[in-house]
This record gives C-alpha cells, sequence and structure tokens, in this order.
C-alpha cells in the first residue's frame, strides 16, 4: 500500500530511537492540475490520479507537491501541475451552467457597483421585469448596493457597473472549483493571486 509522507524529500534519517513518529496524509489532501500538451489548463483531478497518470507514462510533472508517495519498490514525488503527453481534444459544450461562486470568481469578488467586498448577487435587469438568470445579466454586488438598486433599472438611478457581465473563461471556473488555488497554478490559470487567498 502506497503512503504519503510530508517533506521527507531529501531529509537526512534519524535513528530509529530518536526518530518522530511521521504523519501520514492521505492522498485525497492532494490536487493536481492537469495541463494539456500546449498548456492549456484542462482540469483538476486528485493527487492520487496525477501520481498514477506519471507512473502510466501519459504524463509529465511540472510542479512537485514536496511529499513523497512511496511504495515498496518506488517513490514517487506528488505532482501539483502535470502536462499530457498528447494534445486532448475539448469538445464545445455551449453555455457554461450559471453558479454564484463561478460569478463571485469571475468579478473577483467585488462589488460591480461600488467596489467592495461583494457577498451577494444582482441581475442588472431584474427578472421582475423580464432579465434572465444568465451570466450576462447577473453581477456580484455587496448588500448596500444591492438593496439600493431594489428592482429597478440602472437608467432609473444613478448607479453604472464597472465593467459589463460576461461569460467566464475556463480558466476562471477552474479556479473558482478550487477552495484555494496554489501559488504555482496562477501562472496556468491566469489568475490573480490576491484573489484566491
Amino acid at each position: 500500500m502506497a503512503r504519503v509522507e510530508p517533506g521527507v524529500a531529501g531529509a537526512t534519517e534519524k535513528p530509529p530511537e530518536t526518530q518522530a513518529p511521521r504523519q501520514l496524509v492521505s492522498l485525497a489532501m492532494y490536487r493536481t492540475l492537469v495541463l494539456n500538451a500546449t498548456n492549456d489548463p484542462l482540469s483538476v483531478v486528485s493527487g492520487r490520479r496525477g501520481a498514477l497518470l506519471v507512473l502510466a507514462e501519459k504524463a509529465d510533472p511540472v510542479h512537485e507537491s514536496g511529499d513523497q508517495l512511496r511504495s515498496e519498490r518506488c517513490s514517487l514525488l506528488v505532482p501539483s501541475v502535470i502536462r499530457l503527453r498528447y494534445f486532448v481534444q475539448v469538445p464545445f459544450h455551449g453555455a457554461r451552467a450559471i453558479s454564484r461562486h463561478g460569478i463571485f470568481a469571475r468579478d473577483d469578488f467585488t462589488c460591480q457597483y461600488c467596489g467592495g467586498k461583494a457577498d451577494s448577487i444582482d441581475h442588472v435587469r431584474p427578472r421582475s421585469r423580464g432579465g434572465g438568470h444568465t451570466w450576462d445579466n447577473v453581477v456580484a454586488a455587496c448588500r448596500p448596493c444591492n438593496t439600493r438598486k431594489r428592482d429597478r433599472l440602472l437608467s432609473e438611478l444613478s448607479m453604472r457597473l464597472r465593467r459589463s457581465p460576461s461569460i467566464p473563461t475556463r480558466s476562471t471556473l477552474l479556479a473558482a472549483a478550487s477552495t484555494a488555488v496554489p501559488e504555482h497554478w496562477c501562472l496556468y490559470l491566469g489568475v490573480d493571486r490576491r484573489r484566491t487567498a
């Protein structure tokens, strides 16, 4: 059975009687960003799946987590980012499903009316006036701005949008799917580090 031991890469071994017990870490804790052969992000998989892709020689490690996956016959650094050795054609799925967290990620967790911290969403054209629940009609907003706007149109108020809402990129949605984005993933996802911390 394979096990993961944190920080054993390059560590010196202590005699067994003085060695502190190592904490075993589950592979479920690790996430691996999978890149296409063209360095475009494809998905986020478990650390176990990432290690298996490297062992099967279907992918090459780009960044390792620093921890080792050890078995009886081999050891492998747990990959944090891997690149597939072949190109995978991603099918076009049309419109992406709208989600609250996806809206916050697209709008940088910032109110699109005042620039403050967003904690709710708002329909630019209210649903009561024929607006839909779509990417181009929903923005992140703070509660005071959302309460002030209510069910009115922007033309009826002095409020303005900081930027027009649009469908987010695949990279933005991948970043939104992860609870915390490691710093070295930001290069491939094209997201701002301050937003992901």
